[in-house]
């Protein structure tokens, strides 16, 4: 199943990055695959998973929320990005994002630099 920036792209949030060969999965079991980063956990159950097509990755209240919690790892200049996109397509609001109160300093710390992503391009 995507997650991270993976699922972000999946869901259409964040673009990409020209020549990545990364894919950021949640699996139960690791798999011998070089070019994927992998989080191991026991179950799916209790993940908000969306269908694309054939493709499952996390919603995106759930990939925004693991990725605060996984802050260090994780590409933060997609989660940024994303942000940004969702607050301006969404009348320039993060209102129902659904942020988890755990990571709700986290989220505070990085917001201001969704609002502004645009600002400079």
């Amino acid at each position: 199943m995507l997650c991270h920036t993976s699922a972000l792209e999946c869901l259409g949030q964040f673009s990409g990055y020209v020549n990545e060969n990364q894919i950021d999965i949640y699996t139960t079991v690791r798999q011998p695959y070089e070019n994927v980063n992998q989080y191991v956990v026991d179950s799916f159950d209790g993940l908000d998973i969306v269908r694309i097509g054939e493709l499952r990755c996390t919603s995106l209240n759930q990939t925004v929320n693991d990725m605060l919690r996984d802050y260090d790892v994780i590409d933060e200049q997609s989660l940024v990005q994303a942000l940004a996109d969702y607050y301006y397509s969404n009348s320039e609001s993060f209102d129902r994002l659904r942020i988890a109160p755990q990571y709700a300093d986290r989220f505070n710390a990085i917001r201001d630099w969704a609002v502004e992503f645009y600002a400079y391009g």
